[in-house]
């Protein structure tokens, strides 16, 4: 067989060699492959857009993974309400709001409470801070990580946007009774709690912030 001949032949048979192991390589990586989310110990950040408004009629992009129709339906007309909605931002926000409440009634700060939530939610935790000051009792407790935070859900009835989010953390907690004794808990082991929360605000406002209002576990 002629050299030159032989030479095409066997580099069409590499070509189509080299097409096939990059489509399997290309459908493992598409299946198979899951992003995996940093955990992260960010330092306490408001609820208030940090980044450009989208341009007008453009549905938000920073959607995260696996996102519903629902979801995504309501992030658009929330969008379209405040031009200054990011969902990014708002997720950071979330995540140090999230962090914030919980320190500040582990704290028993009903001012910092009041800042960070609606009037029925810290009604809620005051009611709760009070019982636990009758019983004689604090909590020493600390959030070690936020490991996830995943919105859920997300409406917008004018001029009330609500956005649900659900928190996967590690929390090391322990309570002490009035004379120090370790009532339960332990700040060597922490447990992984699992939260939803649901953040609103009114768009006719000028304060940028969300508040909680509405807590329950996820």
């Amino acid at each position: 067989m002629d050299k030159t001949v032989e030479i095409v032949i066997m580099a069409m048979i590499a070509a189509f060699l080299g097409l096939r192991l990059y489509s399997v390589l290309g459908r493992r990586a598409e299946h198979e492959e899951k992003p995996i989310q940093g955990r992260i110990e960010p330092e306490a950040l408001p609820l208030k857009p940090a980044r450009p408004a989208p341009e007008a009629g453009n549905a938000p992009r920073q959607m995260v993974p696996g996102v519903t129709p629902a979801i995504e339906r309501g992030l658009k007309e929330i969008t379209a309400a405040d031009r200054q909605f990011d969902l990014l931002a708002f997720v950071e926000g979330a995540k140090g709001a999230y962090r914030m409440v919980l320190e500040a009634f582990w704290a028993g700060d009903k001012d910092a409470l009041k800042n960070l939530c609606e009037r029925e939610v810290y009604d809620a935790f005051v009611q709760a801070i009070d019982e636990r000051t009758v019983r004689g009792e604090r909590l020493e407790n600390r959030l070690v990580r936020i490991d996830d935070a995943t919105v859920v859900a997300a409406s917008y009835q004018a001029p009330l946007a609500r956005i649900a989010v659900r928190f996967t953390a590690d929390v090391a907690a322990i309570t002490r009774s009035a004379d120090g004794v370790v009532v339960a808990g332990s700040l060597t082991d922490a447990v992984e709690a699992r939260d939803l929360w649901t953040f609103s605000r009114d768009t006719n406002s000028t304060a940028p912030d969300w508040l909680v209002d509405e807590t329950d576990e996820a």
